[in-house]
């Protein structure tokens, strides 16, 4: 059996519990170097195959796992957040189906909810936004026409922008063509969780200035929104006027 885990968004006690339990299990992990703690690998037993495979081709992951599989082993595909995010795991479900190897998916906390947590913040607020982006500018991998940063900014909506911190001053321009304000709140989180995180609030105007002063190049999510402001208002789900199948309503 190969299982995906979700390593969490940087701390390595913010695995989830079934996370840790099959890397203590496991009798191979391939885990993303370039990306996810290192410290998780103290859950691997001592006698353990480990491989980074930040160093690693398609073809050589997928082989580690055959290999195993083929000896009886059981390994732990440790990918960095929740793989279902920027995880690049569906090629490798697809190569795992077409050699009849069986696979589950344990899930982890996503990076961008390690940033909503370093930045104290709810992305979901009444009559602010309740809509979540999660996007990022085109690099080495493309991204749709129809998903381009200026026609996801027209919704005003909260974003989230992975793998973006190397194009700040072209991501600016772009939130502002789309529709945002210069002065629109931002934020650059680095390392989301981790032991150096940093937090950089800012606006859309002055996001590659703030990271450069920050020294940030890598690593970091970008948010924008007016989530980050000021402006907001109370949930209706515990206004005493609003009534629920579990509590009634009180007359004012």
């Amino acid at each position: 059996m190969i299982h995906f885990v979700g390593a969490g968004s940087g701390a390595a006690d913010l695995i989830t519990l079934r996370g840790k339990s099959l890397l203590e299990k496991a009798d191979v992990i391939i885990y993303a170097g370039s990306l996810v703690n290192p410290e998780l690998l103290d859950f691997a037993r001592p006698d353990c195959e480990i491989h980074n495979s930040a160093v690693m081709t398609l073809d050589e992951v997928i082989e580690v796992m055959k290999r195993a599989e083929e000896s009886g082993r059981t390994t732990v595909r440790l990918h960095t957040g929740d793989p279902c995010v920027y995880g690049a795991i569906r090629e490798q479900m697809d190569r795992l189906d077409a050699l009849s190897i069986e696979y589950d998916v344990c899930p982890g906390v996503s990076s961008f909810c390690g940033a909503a947590s370093a930045l104290k913040a709810e992305y979901t607020l009444p009559d602010v936004s309740q809509t979540v982006i999660l996007t990022r500018m085109a690099g080495r991998t493309p991204v749709p026409e129809s998903e381009s940063i200026e026609s996801l900014a027209a919704h005003k909506a909260t974003m989230v922008i992975f793998l973006s911190t190397g194009m700040l001053e072209e991501l600016s321009q772009r939130l502002i063509s789309g529709g945002y304000s210069a002065e629109t709140p931002a934020a650059i989180i680095y390392k989301a969780t981790w032991p150096d995180e940093k937090v950089c609030r800012c606006t859309i105007g002055t996001l590659a200035r703030t990271a450069a002063e920050n020294g940030i190049k890598k690593t970091a999510l970008i948010t924008v929104g007016n989530f980050l402001g000021d402006v907001r208002s109370l949930s209706k789900l515990y206004s005493p006027d609003f009534e629920t199948e579990f509590r009634k309503a009180k007359e004012q």
